[in-house]
């Protein structure tokens, strides 16, 4: 039989690069998925010091500990207020995929008037 032992992320996040490493492997992972984002940000709170990120934000520990779980549905004013508390920051980049996505059409030009 095999002995397995339940994996703490938090515990091997050690360093703010590490976070960062993390944060942007699970937002490439999640796609829509915002309890799995909530989740990875609470992982990367513990391993922070989910006190200090209170104090840092304002926000009571527990209020943190509910957000920041599989269950919990943060605002995304409260996931950036603890990204930014956490010296983290969001990187917004061009989605790549077999069929490159089109800009919707806009309406058609206007000529300017007197032409």
């Amino acid at each position: 039989m095999l002995d397995l032992t339940n994996w703490d992320s938090a515990e091997h996040l050690q360093t703010k690069e590490d976070m960062a490493l993390y944060f942007e492997v699970c937002l490439e992972e999640a796609g829509d998925d915002v309890a799995f984002i909530a989740k990875a940000l609470g992982n990367i709170a513990r391993a922070y010091g989910m006190t200090q990120l209170a104090n840092e934000t304002g926000m009571g520990r527990e209020s943190l500990y509910k957000a920041l779980s599989a269950d919990g549905n943060p605002s995304f004013a409260t996931i950036l207020k603890v990204v930014r508390a956490l010296g983290l920051k969001f990187h917004v980049g061009v989605l790549t995929a077999e069929k490159p996505a089109q800009p919707r059409s806009s309406a058609p030009a206007r000529r300017p008037a007197g032409r």
